[in-house]
């Protein structure tokens, strides 16, 4: 398994995962992630096993501390440098759960924004998920404003020790 920038032939692959692992409501369009993967190939990540591709991670690099639902509507673009690192998706193939993936693709994030100067990464998720991103090295900063696919979301952030 290696992690690598996206590419925009991964997208079919991608469309499978998202939908696998997210309800209708929750889950982003194919022009949505076309558009994340024009304008945030520096911040989309793919573990993939030769061409199969076997998870994603993806977010973009701004000044915002936190995810805001207007940025599921329209991308925004990164800062070249500093900010914040945001999550908007992290998901693995149902083939490939439990490999520890995941967790891979957090690291590899975590390591890019570090390089770039950001001063933390941030992600929401439900409630259910909190043990796994902790386990990461995530702090649950509590219910999150978001009000996404009807859902109760939490901020979890990392920040960085130096």
């Amino acid at each position: 398994m290696e992690i690598t920038p996206v590419k925009m032939t991964d997208l079919p692959q991608i469309m499978a995962i998202e939908k696998s692992g997210f309800s209708r409501a929750e889950a982003g369009s194919e022009a949505a992630y076309r558009e994340r993967i024009e304008k945030l190939a520096d911040t989309f990540l793919v573990a993939r096993d030769g061409a199969v591709v076997l998870g994603f991670i993806v977010g973009p690099a701004l000044g915002a501390r936190y995810i805001e639902d207007a940025m599921f509507a329209t991308t925004p673009t990164n800062l070249p440098r500093g900010g914040h690192q945001l999550v908007f998706t992290l998901a693995v193939s149902p083939l490939a759960r439990h490999q520890q993936i995941g967790s891979q693709l957090l690291t590899a994030l975590a390591e890019n924004a570090q390089a770039h100067g950001r001063t933390s990464m941030a992600l929401t998720c439900l409630e259910r998920l909190i043990p796994f991103y902790e386990r990461n090295g995530f702090v649950n900063q509590g219910i999150a404003a978001s009000e996404h696919a009807g859902e109760t979301w939490y901020n979890l952030e990392k920040v960085w020790t130096d």
